[in-house]
């Protein structure tokens, strides 16, 4: 049996994270002079389909393969909005959604559904060798409560930042890699 080697890789920041804003689909990178990330020969690239992952990913790879499984959290109408805004018109639903794990005020993905998502992605996943896959913070935390079987509430302890790298392997069970 062949190992893999899956390396999440968190994308670049975008301007809605510098300004406090929720994600949009079609959000993309802040333009960086320099590309921190490097292509790496013989390893295959994945990304979700945002825009922001797209671009980040395109550092790595010519032709990375878009993946669904990898997407970020639907956030339904929430979309765009500033959390001040959020704080300031809905201020009960903002305070359920980042206490339950279950809860979806926004119309969208619980961060219960997208564990559910994720860690059925990650368990169905076939390829062997190495691969890095573009994601999002909410995906890469939602790996780590899967795979450590954490409480679903155990996400609001973990911070991703942008560019930040979590490393997986598998051989009969995926474990964490630390490096």
């Amino acid at each position: 049996m062949k190992a893999v080697r899956l390396t999440l890789i968190c994308h670049a920041q975008t301007a809605a994270q510098r300004a406090g804003r929720l994600h949009r689909a079609q959000d993309g990178i802040l333009d960086h002079a320099d590309r921190p990330l490097t292509p790496m020969p013989d390893v295959r690239v994945l990304t979700a389909p945002e825009a922001r992952t797209r671009e980040t990913a395109a550092w790595l790879s010519g032709a990375p393969q878009v993946e669904v499984g990898l997407a970020d959290c639907d956030l339904g109408r929430w979309q765009g909005m500033t959390l001040k805004q959020l704080q300031a018109e809905q201020p009960e639903a903002l305070a359920q959604w980042l206490e339950d794990p279950r809860s979806a005020p926004h119309g969208g993905e619980s961060f219960a559904e997208v564990c559910q998502r994720v860690g059925g992605w990650l368990e169905a996943f076939e390829g062997k060798g190495d691969w890095l896959a573009v994601t999002h913070p909410m995906v890469i935390r939602a790996v780590i409560v899967h795979l450590l079987g954490c409480p679903l509430t155990a996400y609001q302890r973990i911070d991703v930042l942008p560019l930040s790298r979590l490393a997986l392997s598998y051989t009969g069970q995926w474990r964490l890699r630390l490096a």
